[in-house]
């Protein structure tokens, strides 16, 4: 992971020069990692769909700002004051802020926005193991765009 693993290896003394990175998506591989999860009768309740509209809307915002790189080095500071980060490696925290700022703002339609085609991507990842896939059957109604759209309704 290159905000975490890859700079620990570095640190430890390794040289870049002496690692090979094999990046999952260029192997087909990636698959999608963080998320939000509401059980589908959540979602039905309007009050409740409102309310996580609000909260995307909110982290989104949120997201921006941090990773917006005139306001890291603010954001590296909160992170050291409310002990979310070490404080004896505010280095080590600017570089995976920098990092997670690149993955973060990498999205055509908006952060936030699950792209189907990277979930079906990790659908066909999760159930290619032959031997003992993580999944044994393509999920239905896993996800939706519904709390987004109406978080960025325009």
């Amino acid at each position: 992971m290159s905000y975490n693993e890859y700079w620990q290896v570095i640190d430890a003394g390794m040289k870049p020069s002496h690692l090979v990175v094999f990046r999952y998506d260029d192997e087909g591989l990636a698959t999608l990692e963080d998320g939000l999860y509401a059980l589908s009768a959540k979602l039905s309740d309007p009050a409740m769909r409102d309310r996580l509209a609000r909260f995307v809307r909110a982290s989104v915002a949120g997201w921006r700002f941090t990773a917006a790189p005139a306001h890291q080095a603010e954001i590296v500071r909160i992170l050291l004051r409310q002990g979310a980060a070490d404080a004896s490696e505010p280095r080590r925290a600017e570089r995976m802020l920098g990092e997670v700022a690149k993955l973060v703002a990498n999205d055509r339609h908006g952060l936030g926005y699950l792209e189907p085609a990277a979930y079906e991507r990790t659908v066909d990842v999760l159930l290619s193991a032959a031997s003992d896939p993580v999944i044994r059957r393509r999920p239905e109604g896993a996800w939706t765009h519904e709390v987004w759209d109406r978080a960025f309704a325009r």
